[in-house]
């Protein structure tokens, strides 16, 4: 709707009242405003609102990120017990495809070109060898999800001071295995969880799973301001390992990415949580981009597809994505104080440094999660967002941006404010 009408609100004391004028062309509705005091500012979005003393206008640009909007009230996190460093992983893959005559030279190579230190993987090391079918494989899958997927459950609800009961809707996100009913259905039973719960099973969005679970979770408590929704990420990506296949993807993965889990309470505004919240969300897809990252999937199970073109579509894509984004919210890269970028591996985070022309230290986190457990799919960017509030905890009223990428090819952007 475009006009000149104005809607009145309530008198916030005596002769000083407010309206709400055009915003792109649109009228927004808003809760009556919060009064601090005559130069204050007040909560209703990103939205421009006048003040009105005895004939006198003021305006001003809100900020987003109000009281209105949904909170992120703790992050949780669970691995397998068996951690081992890199070295020993290269060793035991020096073993296996020793045996078909392969290069392996290049082998330890590639991986130590992707930086990371060590893994945790769903198994003792020497019971890989053992699971000769995807089916094997898959049952450890749904065997070793249940146990991290409700240790990580449990951990960001403690963080958040709530009980299983509390929860009203559970999103779970995966692309390493599959199950029905889904690891969130067996997961009502472990953790008797309420009976009435919303399930959100999500296949097949890969590593940007995470800040997309985020969106989604934000849009059901925004529709359900009372309630509490659960994203859990279990990703499990040692179990897709192809034993046969020598190909490049196949072999940098095998370095690359790791086990684990991670899960994020968000509550709805009737809620009071100390986290940063959730302003704004926008997804991403570029066309025909198919095959940059995925899987092909065959009776022997998910072999990986993974593009030497994903450093150069972050750095033809993101600064112009981000930069769209935050303008949308009246805000600059500039005002940006917590980069929490998904650590895809060093020449993505170098191409996204690059793009989006960062300090060396504002992707410090994401390159500290990638040497110290590797990339794990969508739970990856969960645990940077984990470490962002409990050790770097931004100043209130800073914002900060979780982004990633995935499958498809696209991208997820999240804007939070403390």
């Amino acid at each position: 709707m475009v006009g000149t009408s104005r809607r009145r609100g309530r008198p916030v004391d005596g002769s000083l009242h407010h309206e709400l004028v055009p915003t792109r062309g649109l009228f927004r509705a808003c809760r009556p405003p919060i009064y601090l005091g005559f130069a204050a500012t007040l909560w209703t979005g990103p939205t421009w609102t006048r003040l009105r003393r005895d004939g006198e206008l003021m305006q001003r640009d809100l900020k987003p990120g109000g009281l209105e909007a949904p909170s992120i009230a703790g992050v949780g996190k669970a691995a397998p017990a068996h951690y081992y460093d890199q070295e020993t992983l290269i060793a035991a893959l020096r073993s296996l495809w020793g045996r078909r005559h392969f290069n392996l030279d290049r082998l330890e190579e590639l991986h130590r070109n992707v930086l990371v230190g060590g893994r945790h993987l769903a198994l003792p090391i020497d019971e890989y060898e053992r699971l000769e079918t995807w089916g094997q494989a898959n049952d450890a899958w749904i065997r070793v999800a249940q146990e991290v997927g409700e240790a990580a459950v449990r951990d960001a609800l403690a963080a958040a001071g709530l009980a299983p009961a509390d929860v009203g809707a559970l999103i779970f996100v995966t692309v390493t295995g599959v199950a029905t009913p889904s690891i969130d259905a067996r997961l009502i039973n472990r953790m008797d969880l309420p009976p009435g719960i919303m399930r959100l099973p999500i296949f097949g969005l890969g590593c940007v799973a995470g800040a997309a679970g985020l969106a989604r979770a934000a849009d059901y408590v925004r529709a359900y301001p009372e309630r509490v929704a659960v994203l859990l990420s279990v990703e499990l990506c040692s179990l897709t390992l192809q034993h046969s296949d020598l190909s490049v993807p196949n072999l940098v993965a095998s370095g690359l990415f790791g086990d684990g889990a991670a899960a994020a309470v968000v509550t709805g505004a009737a809620r009071c949580a100390n986290g940063p919240r959730i302003v704004a969300s926008r997804s991403i897809f570029y066309p025909n981009s198919e095959r940059v990252m995925g899987w092909d999937i065959s009776e022997q199970g998910f072999r990986v597809v993974l593009s030497a073109d994903v450093p150069r579509v972050v750095l033809e894509h993101v600064r112009r994505d981000v930069d769209a984004f935050l303008a949308e919210q009246g805000l600059e890269r500039s005002e940006i104080a917590a980069w929490i970028s998904h650590p895809g591996g060093p020449k993505v985070l170098l191409a996204l440094g690059e793009a989006l022309e960062l300090p060396a230290e504002a992707l410090a986190l994401s390159w500290k999660t990638l040497r110290e457990v590797g990339n794990l799919s969508s739970a990856s960017v969960l645990l940077v967002l984990k470490e962002t509030i409990e050790s770097v905890r931004p100043a209130p009223g800073s914002y900060g941006l979780v982004l990633a990428m995935g499958p498809g090819f696209c991208s997820e952007l999240v804007l939070l404010r403390w």
